[in-house]
């Protein structure tokens, strides 16, 4: 989890609406798993942004000065804080407002959630990236890595087979934190992932797929540019 040290204050140029209400700036990408966990996060929250949709080979400026590292997703608050890591934009909006209780999961705490979400930033991403985008990695062989993301997604099949969700009975934020990762593994070979023996993650992705917060988080928009009129994510 990223601490807070780690967000920076910058002065927005661009923190206000045609209505006049300032509204925290998000840049996203939509096919990015970090920038979908972020925007469904900030739906749950009932948190309407002024959505940039980046095109990564083509970053706004404006982006790369709030965030230098130019990653997406960047969220940069009325104040001129930046707050520019997914899961710490996530549990920013969730503890402003968190109607469906998902830092407070049935079974176990927000810190076994968060641990479950390293394992998924940290060794399933690893296994993920070159056993999909392997071209990148020197010497990667994507069927060792897809092996081995398999021994990771082995273990979330078990858990998801005592409870319907990671976490119990209801979703919460590792559910919706860690789905995305899941789905783009699923992407790079759907036909091989649904022959797999993995029938709750399976069970559960798809349970993810059809839900309102995916739907809406997955909505298209035009690439940004500087004046271009303010595009309003609304929560409702």
């Amino acid at each position: 989890m990223p601490n807070h040290d780690q967000t920076t204050e910058i002065k927005s140029s661009a923190d206000s609406v045609t209505d006049g209400s300032a509204r925290p700036i998000l840049y996203s990408f939509r096919r990015c798993p970090y920038a979908m966990r972020a925007r469904i996060a900030l739906l749950a929250a009932d948190i309407d942004v002024e959505l940039r949709e980046v095109v990564l080979r083509d970053k706004p400026q404006s982006m790369i000065d709030a965030s230098p590292k130019a990653t997406v997703p960047v969220l940069i608050l009325p104040d001129g804080t930046v707050i520019d890591e997914s899961l710490e934009i996530m549990v920013w909006a969730l503890a402003e407002n968190d109607p469906h209780d998902w830092l407070s999961p049935e079974s176990g705490t927000l810190d076994d959630m968060l641990a479950l979400i390293s394992q998924n930033d940290g060794p399933f991403k690893y296994h993920l990236d070159r056993y999909k985008y392997f071209n990148r990695y020197e010497d990667a062989d994507p069927a060792e890595h897809r092996r081995d993301a398999e021994k990771i997604l082995n273990r979330l099949d078990g858990r998801l087979a005592v409870g319907k969700y990671l976490f119990g009975s209801r979703p919460a934020l590792a559910d919706f934190a860690i789905a995305p990762f899941i789905r783009q593994f699923a992407n790079t070979d759907l036909e091989a992932f649904d022959a797999m023996p993995f029938v709750h993650l399976q069970r559960w992705l798809n349970d993810f797929l059809k839900s309102s917060f995916f739907e809406r988080a997955m909505i298209k928009y035009d690439q940004w540019h500087e004046g271009d009129t303010p595009i309003i994510f609304k929560a409702a």
